[in-house]
C-alpha cells in the first residue's frame, strides 16, 4: 500500500469501536502470580478484596479465563464523548529524520484529562455507582488519573477524594485545580489527615513522596468510610483490562489498512498505557498468530524492570496493600522529584512482569534530559505538546527509527503517545533554561528498597 493511500489520522467508524474488553491474561501460558494477604502469605479471597474495592471489579481482577469481557452500554456511551482516538502517520517525524521507517501513534489526549487514563475511570466509576456506594478515593502521581477520575465522578454524581503525590501537587496546580473544577479533593502526599502519612512523614521528612505513598493513603481513606472505595489508575488487572480499548482500536485500524506493526513501544510506570496499548498485540503472540517486538520505556530514575526484582512485595509504601509478585524496587524507594510523576511508582504490573519475565518484551531505561529532548523535537515537528510520560515512547521510537535509517530497514514503528504537556510546563522551563539534571539511583540507593521487600518461604529475590 502506497504512502498516499494512508491518511495522516485514522479514525474507526462508531459501529467499528471495540464492544469488549480484551483480557491477556486468558492467552497467558504463566498467569500471574495472585495477589497475597500480607498477614498470612495466602492468595487474597474475593471477599477480601471486596472490603477494598467494588465487587465487579474485583471479578474483573481475578479472572485469568476470560479472553473477553462486555463493555456495559453506559460506559460505551461515555467512550463514545471521546473515542475513537485517532492513528496518526507520523509522516512529518519520518521526514525530518530521513529514515525509511514507518512511524504511527496512537493519541490519547483528545479529552479534558489529556490522556487515556479517563478510559478505566469511567469504568470504575461506573461500578461504584452501580453499587450504590458515595464516594471512590484514589492515588495521582502527575494527575492524569486524578483528573479522569474527577470528571467520571462528576458524571454520575460520585464523590471524589484524591491523594496526589506532594511533588506534582506544587509543580502541576493547575492540573489540581482541574481536578478541584471537577468536585474532588485534593491532597498532597504525603499528608497529616492519615495515620499512614503521619507516619512516613515522621519516617521521611520532606519528602516529596510517591505513588506508593498515596496509594497508603487513600486506601487509608477508602477503608475508614462507609460507602466509599479504593480506585486505582494503573498496575492493577482491572486497569490494564479497561485501557485494552487502546490496542483493540489501534488493531481494527491497523487491519483496515493492512498495516503490521513491527516495533510497538509504550511508556512503562505502573502499567495501564503499555499493558492496554499491546493487549491484543501480545494476544496474537502468545497465541502463535504474529510477533511483535515489544519495548516497555521506563525513567532511569525509577527502573523497576530494568533494575528491579521480581519478587512478591507491597504494592504501597505504607504497607497496608496486599502483596503482588511484580517486578519491584522495594515499596519503600522513594523516587527522586523527576518530572514524569506517572512513571514515578516502585513496581510494575503484575501482568506486565509476568510477561517480561517470560521473556515476551523488552525494557530500557532513559534519562529525563535525554526524553525532553525527544519531546522537544516531536512538538516542533509533530505539532503535539506531549506529556513528560508519553515522550519516554517518543524518545525509544525516534532511536528505532534511526537505526533503521542505519541499516535500511524498513520497519513499521507503533508507539502509544498517552497524552498531552500543557499541565507540565514546570518540567519544560526547567528543560528550556538548562537546569534540569539527570538523577540514576545507585546500587546502595536500590539496596535500601530491597532490603525492605517481605521475606517469606517461596519469596526468593
Amino acid at each position: 500500500m502506497s504512502k498516499k493511500e494512508i491518511p495522516y489520522k485514522i479514525y474507526l467508524k462508531e459501529d467499528e469501536m471495540p464492544k469488549q474488553w480484551y483480557n491477556v491474561r486468558a492467552d497467558m501460558k504463566n498467569k500471574p502470580a495472585p495477589l497475597l494477604n500480607p498477614g498470612t502469605h495466602q492468595p487474597m479471597k474475593a471477599e477480601e478484596l471486596e472490603a477494598v474495592f467494588c465487587k465487579e471489579l474485583v471479578k474483573q481482577e481475578l479472572n485469568d479465563t476470560d479472553a473477553y469481557i462486555d463493555i456495559p452500554d453506559e460506559i460505551l456511551k461515555f467512550y463514545k464523548m471521546y473515542r475513537p482516538s485517532p492513528l496518526v502517520r507520523a509522516y512529518c517525524l519520518e521526514e525530518k529524520l530521513q529514515t525509511p521507517a514507518k512511524i504511527y501513534y496512537k493519541f490519547e489526549g483528545n479529552n479534558t484529562s489529556g490522556s487515556h487514563k479517563l478510559n478505566s475511570a469511567i469504568a470504575q466509576a461506573y461500578y461504584a455507582k452501580k453499587q450504590g456506594l458515595k464516594g471512590v478515593t484514589t492515588e495521582t502521581g502527575a494527575g492524569q488519573w486524578g483528573t479522569a477520575l474527577s470528571m467520571a465522578c462528576a458524571y454520575l454524581d460520585l464523590n471524589c477524594e484524591v491523594y496526589m503525590v506532594k511533588v506534582s501537587y506544587e509543580q502541576k496546580p493547575f492540573r489540581r485545580e482541574v481536578m478541584r473544577t471537577y468536585g474532588a479533593t485534593v491532597t498532597p502526599s504525603p499528608s497529616d489527615k492519615t495515620n499512614v502519612g503521619r507516619k512516613i512523614l515522621a519516617e521521611h521528612p520532606g519528602t516529596s513522596g510517591s505513588l506508593g505513598c498515596a496509594i497508603s493513603e487513600a486506601v487509608e481513606a477508602a477503608t475508614s468510610k462507609e460507602g466509599y472505595r479504593y480506585v486505582l489508575g494503573s498496575v492493577l488487572n482491572q486497569v490494564l483490562l479497561h485501557q485494552s480499548v487502546i490496542g483493540l482500536e489501534s488493531k481494527i485500524a491497523m487491519e483496515k489498512f493492512g498495516i503490521k506493526p513491527d516495533v510497538i513501544i509504550g511508556c512503562a510506570g505502573g502499567g495501564s498505557n503499555l499493558g492496554g496499548l499491546i493487549a491484543p498485540f501480545m494476544g496474537d503472540k502468545l497465541r502463535g498468530e504474529a510477533d511483535y517486538k515489544f519495548i516497555a520505556v521506563e525513567p532511569a530514575s525509577c527502573p523497576s524492570l530494568t533494575r528491579g526484582k521480581f519478587a512478591y512485595d507491597f504494592c504501597d509504601t505504607g504497607m497496608v496493600c496486599p502483596l503482588a509478585k511484580m517486578y519491584t524496587l522495594g515499596s519503600g524507594f522513594i523516587p527522586s522529584a523527576n518530572h514524569a510523576g506517572g512513571l514515578r511508582y516502585h513496581g510494575m504490573s503484575s501482568t506486565l512482569s509476568q510477561l517480561y519475565h517470560d521473556g515476551y518484551m523488552e525494557a530500557v531505561s532513559v534519562e529525563q534530559t535525554e526524553v525532553f529532548k525527544a519531546a522537544q523535537q516531536f512538538a516542533r515537528i509533530e505539532g503535539i505538546l506531549p506529556a513528560p510520560e508519553s515522550s519516554h515512547a517518543i524518545k525509544v521510537a525516534i532511536d528505532e527509527a534511526m537505526k533503521c535509517k542505519e541499516t535500511g530497514e524498513e520497519k513499521t514503528i507503533f508507539f502509544g503517545l498517552t497524552g498531552t504537556g500543557y499541565f507540565d510546563m514546570v518540567a519544560y522551563q526547567k528543560f528550556n533554561d538548562g537546569e534540569m539534571n539527570d538523577y540514576i539511583p545507585t546500587d546502595e540507593d536500590l539496596k535500601k528498597g530491597f532490603d525492605g521487600i517481605p521475606k517469606f518461604e517461596g519469596n526468593e529475590i
